[in-house]
């Protein structure tokens, strides 16, 4: 075709407009289509006209979409844009078709140096839409064109009509520029009845695009394609002055902008990511594009494929069966060909049997998907990206867009590494990874994190980057700025922690100084109590990861000593709320302590005066016994606190069971108020510190709080019950049901058949240690821990080897 035919129908050489659906694969095919038949010198594309030198990146081998165009203000990166291109976006198959016949292509929409600083003087959030620009004040009410031409063709859902009308439009041998007018003047109705839609921004955008377009026609004598969203088509075909379109960019706000590449998901392009994009289904959409012929069967063969991954029974016959239900159900329901409802209704039937649990699975793996793009390394990008790259190619950690688990074993170069980049982002703020809970060990040489690469984590980096050009160095730095404005000391003693975790030795000094500095300043025991037990963990690190942490031991120390000094006056007078909140820094502290002390011998192990370090260290743990005496026997402290220090006394063996038994007797004395007996008794067995198993192995305890419990005047035992019933609700359901029979049975009663010494008379109970029974298992245990089997595996012997045993037990 030549002339105004060969133009899609202009006339006097006006451009050739290709109005179209972001991200539309059908409309893909028609761009191409009619690229092709019309051939233009230029081809002009709805984009950032700061993305024109980055066009020849997307012939790149190494390119492969979905990704974006991502911008952002210089001295404010957080302040961003998004301009996402699938493989079937119009845009990105425009670029490409320019690029392989050699012909120039240009972006001609607003430039986002005034894009951005507009979201800016407008208070947006400057996260930017499918388009490129920020999303609407919620207060807009702006026309969605698709559901007002849906609902006029008599269909509730817009994303079906588009399917039936140009997704599964044939590609046939008709006009290819016949679809594009049609749906200009479905568009220039809309716009006479609408205006511009609620948003006044479009107006300028509008007037910028056609300068440009005006612009290439003059120079490209007038055989100039135009590929942009259809709601511009009529403003674009519009006669305006080219004084009235300046009018309405002068003095538009502008700051300074940078541009790049980077990659993109297919969960970003659907609209619960946030971005606006415009899809629910990219991943079908993308079959759609993709599928030279029989899509519905192309498409349940890859259902099926999947669900046969998932270990799910599904034949060649459920596909058979599923293509021909989604073919009648579109017939049923007069649709030209079967869309995404009828195949996700006939494989919920087919191959899920009526479930949707597996349907989610097709939905999440298929229908949406977890296609992650690629930029080739040409693409510009801040010297913090470029580090990070670099980093995760040297420790072979690749980006992906679906998460997964990653066991580390930090006793590895290659694993102590990965642990150290994932860290010192998080420090960043760039929250690539998340640590969780390791399966199966507790030990400080092993992490587990799970991982998924976001798009926005491209601007988070470029955020970061003002703090330094690599990763540690922007970390450190980071961190001392972190550390100078932390609020509190716990989140100074956080911080340390972190910076241990990711292994930034320069930043350290820093932190220190002002944990040093915070610790001395801050009076409050509660503040010093919280930072206390993060401080003692970060002591661990030096033994996985090789850190000098003798700064932080004496920092440790310090905390402590003023902890055993202010918690005692702490501790008075206080209502039930705050000694409960008291009792938990109580046994934070409790463990602390014990950490620290191993710490402070740890260190003593290998330098001078080792023997007088450990001394400190005993000693440290004496002052907070000490402390918790203090506590016990103070009546002006609650009940609460008195029986939590009695029992980490007992639990320490610094109190034998006769005093404890003692001290609990004068507590449920009748003498005692019965409130007060009950927060004592709270304190002692309660709050998941292993009290019920106390008064499992230990009747006589149990018969106190029985005897106690019996005796409570009915007046006062609706009072107490509430506080009870928090205290033994929180035992694992063996250890109540025990403690019932034992109260059934009545406490010291027992000792009966099946008793073993003077214990309780159940299996496995008893006041002492059962030598024989201990020496029957340790066969097994010589097994598990592959030492073999010897004349010591019989059960009754007894040798040096097991005192190595005995060791590894502790």
């Amino acid at each position: 075709m030549d002339g105004d035919e060969g133009r899609g129908g202009s006339i006097g050489g006006e451009p050739l407009l290709l109005g179209v659906r972001h991200h539309g694969p059908g409309s893909a095919r028609a761009v191409r289509a009619a690229l092709d038949a019309a051939r233009p010198r230029v081809v002009l594309i709805e984009g950032p006209p700061e993305a024109d030198a980055l066009i020849p990146l997307a012939a790149d081998a190494d390119m492969r979409p979905p990704v974006a165009l991502l911008a952002h203000a210089v001295d404010e990166p957080g302040r961003s844009a998004f301009w996402p291109l699938a493989e079937f976006s119009p845009e990105w198959v425009a670029l490409r078709w320019a690029l392989e016949q050699d012909v120039p292509a240009r972006f001609i929409d607003l430039p986002a140096t005034h894009s951005l600083a507009w979201g800016r003087e407008a208070g947006a959030d400057g996260a930017g839409s499918s388009e490129g620009t920020e999303d609407p004040d919620p207060i807009d009410v702006r026309v969605d064109p698709l559901a007002v031409l849906a609902e006029t063709a008599g269909y509730d859902d817009p994303e079906r009509w588009w399917e039936d009308v140009v997704e599964h439009r044939g590609g046939g041998t008709g006009d290819v520029f016949g679809p594009f007018l049609a749906l200009e003047e479905a568009m220039g109705a809309l716009r006479e009845t609408y205006g511009h839609g609620g948003h006044d921004k479009d107006l300028v955008r509008e007037a910028y695009m056609r300068l440009q377009v005006r612009a290439a026609q003059r120079e490209f004598e007038a055989e100039v394609a135009v590929v942009c969203g259809a709601w511009h088509v009529p403003a674009l075909r519009r006669k305006a002055s080219v004084a009235g379109d300046r009018a309405l960019l002068k003095g538009l706000p502008k700051v300074k902008a940078d541009m790049t590449w980077v990659p993109w998901t297919h969960r970003r392009l659907s609209r619960v990511s946030g971005y606006g994009a415009g899809i629910d289904s990219p991943g079908w959409y993308g079959h759609l594009f993709a599928a030279p012929d029989r899509p519905i069967e192309r498409w349940m063969t890859k259902v099926a494929g999947l669900l046969r991954e998932e270990d799910r029974l599904v034949s060649s016959a459920h596909v058979i069966e599923a293509v021909r239900l989604a073919e009648t159900l579109a017939a049923m329901r007069g649709r030209p060909l079967a869309g995404l409802s009828e195949t996700t209704d006939a494989v919920r039937a087919v191959m899920c049997e009526g479930s949707d649990v597996p349907l989610s699975l097709v939905h999440d793996r298929l229908v949406v998907g977890d296609v992650l793009g690629e930029v080739p390394q040409g693409a510009p990008a801040v010297p913090l990206q470029r580090d990070i790259d670099r980093a995760q190619r040297r420790l072979r950690l690749k980006p992906e867009a679906l998460e997964r688990e990653l066991e580390l074993d930090l006793r590895k170069e290659i694993d102590a590494g990965r642990s150290r980049l994932l860290h010192r982002l998080r420090l960043l703020g760039v929250a690539w990874g998340e640590p969780v809970a390791s399966r199966g060990s507790t030990g400080t040489f092993r992490e587990t994190w799970r991982l998924r690469w976001e798009p926005e984590l491209a601007v988070r980096v470029a955020e970061a980057g003002v703090w330094g050009t690599t990763v540690p160095a922007a970390a450190t730095a980071k961190a001392e700025a972190d550390a100078v404005g932390a609020p509190s000391l716990a989140d100074v003693t956080a911080l340390a922690e972190r910076c241990l975790l990711a292994e930034l030795p320069d930043a350290l000094p820093v932190v220190m100084q002002v944990l040093a500095d915070r610790a001395a300043l801050d009076t409050d025991v509660g503040h010093l109590a919280q930072a206390l037990p993060a401080l003692v963990r970060s002591l661990r690190y030096g033994d996985v990861r090789g850190t000098d942490t003798h700064a932080l031991t004496e920092v440790a120390e310090g905390l402590a000593e003023r902890i055993f000094v202010g918690l005692p006056p702490a501790c008075t007078g206080l209502d039930a709320d705050a000694a409960d909140e008291i009792r938990r820094h109580v046994d934070a502290v409790h463990g602390a302590v014990g950490l620290l002390g191993d710490a402070v011998a740890a260190t003593a192990a290998g330098g001078p005066g080792a023997g007088g370090t450990e001394r400190g260290a005993g000693l440290l743990r004496g002052r907070w016994h000490s402390v918790l005496r203090v506590l016990c026997g103070r009546e002006s402290v609650p009940g609460v606190l008195r029986g939590r220090a009695v029992r980490l006394l007992l639990d320490d063996g610094e109190l034998g069971q006769d005093e404890a038994a003692r001290l609990m007797g004068l507590v449920l004395s009748p003498g005692t108020p019965p409130a007060d007996a009950a927060a004592w008794i709270e304190g002692f067995v309660g709050g998941g510190a292993g009290g019920g198993m106390l008064l499992v192995h230990d009747e006589r305890l149990l018969g106190l709080v029985d005897a106690w419990l019996t005796g409570v005047p009915a007046d006062a035992f609706t009072d107490v019950l509430p506080l009870l019933r928090r205290t033994f609700s929180a035992y694992e359901a063996g250890v109540r049901r025990t403690l019932g029979e034992l109260v059934r049975r009545g406490p010291g009663e027992g000792a009966g058949a099946g008793s073993v010494g003077n214990g309780t008379g159940l299996p496995g109970f008893a006041t002492d240690l059962d030598i024989a029974r201990a020496d029957a298992v340790l066969p097994v245990v010589r097994l598990l821990l592959g030492l073999g089997l010897g004349l010591e595996g019989v059960p009754g012997h007894r040798d040096a080897g097991d005192n190595d045993l005995a060791g590894v037990g502790r």
